[in-house]
This record gives structure tokens, sequence and C-alpha cells, in this order.
């Protein structure tokens, strides 16, 4: 293990922010500082507001090493709350979501509003004097959303939402309207753990360089047309800098606005989707914007530090230690959509992202093989310095490189420096 005092911990970062060092992956005492400096300090996604959409709906996710659960209570208000009794330190929930008229603790039953209000106490004549129940809720975390994304923070200090989010927020609207006029909801998920660090999947998603080599499969089982729309490392695309730590990359411009060129010829792939809804009686208007909807954005968002709207789905990070990560990707269609549109958008996610899919089998084998190759050799460093050369600043003073370029790792390296150098420097 690397002795914290010989190498501060925001010197795992290059100064020009180009290269890493390995043990970045690998070394505990670095996955721990994390997940204090980083994880307990900012801003996490916890989820989407369809996914609790009813009066008792919740469901249950991680913010760093901490269980918690978002719940609506019957006024239609949303809670963040640590998943854990107040009495002996159980958990609440177990169950990835559900609907409850109140939380019990399944050890001694204790129960608790959607609210974390403490409501019962089993047998109560021992605690008379004892215990007062307005005084133990289940912890209240700090919750803001932003256009149906939910967030929470253990830091009642933290800037609110939107300052976080910055640039950020400009891309989660065009992500938005991914529903094709229908308000975004979710449609299903799976879940998925790899034997890697959190950040090599942090990386990923902004990592247009290795699509055409490690999903050659996928590219393979796609008619020429489409095919042709995903050889995007020498178009127009770019990888954006937005600030905190949060970057774009644009693969596809032309798929950018959704909600625009809606009088383009219709895709020959989506042609029998068009052919559905006029038989469903839909008006061409309708029919187009649902067909344009229908494959998703041309663009990977990513939301330091956990999750990523990319192009047609989100994808949740949740570290469990320094070589393991939980993976959640989340399909989304559209709230009162036609069923042929959310069912195409459940088959192409399926085809890609889908646990039979081609995609995340590919992606996963490099991610385990990035931790296996950190792991030999030491304070080796890995590059992250793809179009460095190519930097260019836009109208908004972000900095910004080719589609293919390795500036979105290089954005989130520097919050990722900048939060563990306060950490180590405040301590």
């Amino acid at each position: 293990m690397l002795n914290k005092q010989r190498i501060p911990m925001n010197e795992f970062v290059a100064p020009e922010g180009d290269k890493v060092l390995s043990e970045m992956y690998t070394d505990e005492q670095v996955f721990n500082e994390e997940m204090d400096a980083i994880f307990d300090k900012t801003w996490v996604w916890v989820g989407h507001e369809s996914e609790i959409a009813n009066k008792g709906d919740y469901k249950t996710a991680r913010i760093g090493r901490h269980s918690v659960i978002v719940s609506r209570d019957r006024k239609m208000n949303i809670h963040v709350l640590v998943n854990r009794c107040r009495h002996r330190g159980a958990t609440i929930c177990e169950k990835h979501k559900g609907n409850a008229r109140s939380f019990v603790c399944p050890y001694h039953g204790w129960g608790y509003g959607q609210d974390g209000t403490l409501r019962a106490i089993p047998i109560a004549g021992p605690y008379e004097g004892v215990v007062d129940k307005e005084n133990l809720p289940l912890i209240s975390l700090r919750m803001e959303s932003y256009n149906g994304m939910i967030f929470a923070t253990f830091n009642d200090d933290i800037e609110p939402l939107e300052d976080f989010l910055g640039g950020a927020k400009k891309w989660i609207d065009l992500f938005m309207k991914q529903g094709g006029g229908y308000p975004i909801k979710t449609l299903g998920e799976h879940r998925f753990r790899f034997p890697g660090n959190w950040k090599i999947q942090l990386e990923n998603t902004t990592d247009a360089y290795h699509f055409p080599i490690i999903h050659k499969s996928f590219i393979s089982s796609l008619d020429g047309d489409t095919a042709e729309i995903f050889d995007f490392l020498e178009g127009d695309g770019f990888v954006e800098d937005l600030g905190s730590g949060h970057s774009v990359m644009v693969m596809i411009p032309e798929l950018v606005d959704l909600e625009e060129n809606l009088d383009d010829p219709i895709p020959a792939r989506f042609e029998a989707l068009a052919a559905e809804l006029r038989a469903e009686g839909h008006d061409d208007d309708k029919v187009r914007r649902l067909v344009r909807a229908a494959a998703g954005s041309g663009f990977n968002l990513n939301l330091f530090p956990n999750v990523a709207c990319s192009m047609a789905f989100f994808r949740v990070l949740a570290p469990i230690n320094v070589n393991e990560t939980e993976i959640q990707h989340i399909a989304i269609g559209g709230e009162g959509a036609p069923d042929a549109f959310n069912k195409t958008r459940i088959r192409l996610h399926e085809h890609f992202q889908g646990p039979m899919g081609f995609g995340t089998p590919d992606d996963s084998e490099a991610w385990e093989r990035v931790q296996k190759g950190s792991g030999s050799g030491t304070n080796e460093w890995i590059l992250v310095n793809r179009g460095q050369g190519m930097v260019q600043k836009n109208e908004l003073g972000n900095d910004y490189s080719t589609v293919c370029s390795e500036i979105g790792m290089k954005a989130a390296y520097k919050q990722w420096a900048k939060m563990m150098g306060e950490w180590e420097q405040g301590e």
C-alpha cells in the first residue's frame, strides 16, 4: 500500500491532468479516501422521479458506502433516507424497489413513515422516559432534483444542485427529449458487477476511441445505414469539459436535438415502427417525432461522480470496494407513449446494453483487463492525453477536442484531484 505522506492524494493526477497513476485503481487507501472526500461530499445521483411515481413508491440506492432509501410520501414529496434503523442499525429495506405505507425494521419492528419519521415502537413500555420518537427519525439527506433526476448529498454546505450541474443542464434538457413528446419514464433495468475500480467505468462513457475496436460484433449486427451512423471517429463530433468533472461526448451531431430535422426521411430500420404508429391513427407529425426519438440522442453525458445519460439509457455506477463496482443500466421511454414506441426502445436497449446484448459483455471484459493490468508494476502512469494537442475553447470558455479525445476523462480527474486535495489539506 502506498504511503499517504509520501504521495499526496492530488498528486495521483499529473499537474497537466494528462495522466494518472495506476494505483488510483488498486490502492485501498485511495478508495477509502474517495468515499470520504468525493461520495460523502458531493451531489450523487440516486434515481429518476418516474421510478417513484406514486405515493408510497420507494427504491434503494447507494451513495458511496451508504445505502439509502428514495421514497415518495403521501403528499408526493420525495425523501432520501439513510437505510439504517435508529435502534440497532439494521437495514430497513433490502428490495431494490417497491411500494409501502411504512418501513418496518425486520429486527425489532420499529416502524417509520415514508418521510422517515419514527411512528411505532413495539412493546414501548420499557422506553418510557428514555426514548422520544420525535428525536429518532431515519436520517434524512439533503435532496434536490433537476428535470426528473434526483440527487442527494451528505454535505449540507454544498452549492445548490443547479450550480453543481452548471453547463450540464443544457445537455440534460436535450437528453430528456427522448420521450418523443411524452415525459421520460424508466422502463426496466438490470444490474451486474465487474471486478474493477469505479473510475474505469467512469472513463468508458466518454471514450469513443474504443468503440469500433471492442464493439466490432455489435457493428457487424447492424444494417449498412445504421453501421455508417456509428462510424463517427473522424466525424464532426467532439468532447467538451462542462466543469465540476462533467463532460459530454457528441458522437452523432445530427441527433443532438431530437426536435429538429423532423422532415428528414424515416430510416429504413424504423419504417415498421412508423407504419404501426400510423395504423394506430397517429398523425404524421407525431409519427416523425416518435420515430426520431426512438433510437436516442447522439451523445453521452457524464455527470461526476456516478451517472451517465448515455445515448438512450441511464448508466449508474456504485463503488463496492477498490476492486469491485456495481453497474445499473436503466432503459427509458415515454410515459403514456404508444406501446410500439416503448417496445422499440426496449428492443434497442436489449440489443446493445441488455444482459444478452453485444455491448455490455465486451465493455465488461475490457474493464476487467484494465484492473488486472493496473496491478502490474508500481507508480505506472495511465495516459488520458488523446486529443490534448487539438484542444480548443468554445464560446463558453470550455475546453473541447475531437470526438475520440480523452478530454472527458481529464475533466473527471481534474475534479477528482481537486476534491481529494481539499480533503487531505482539511484533515
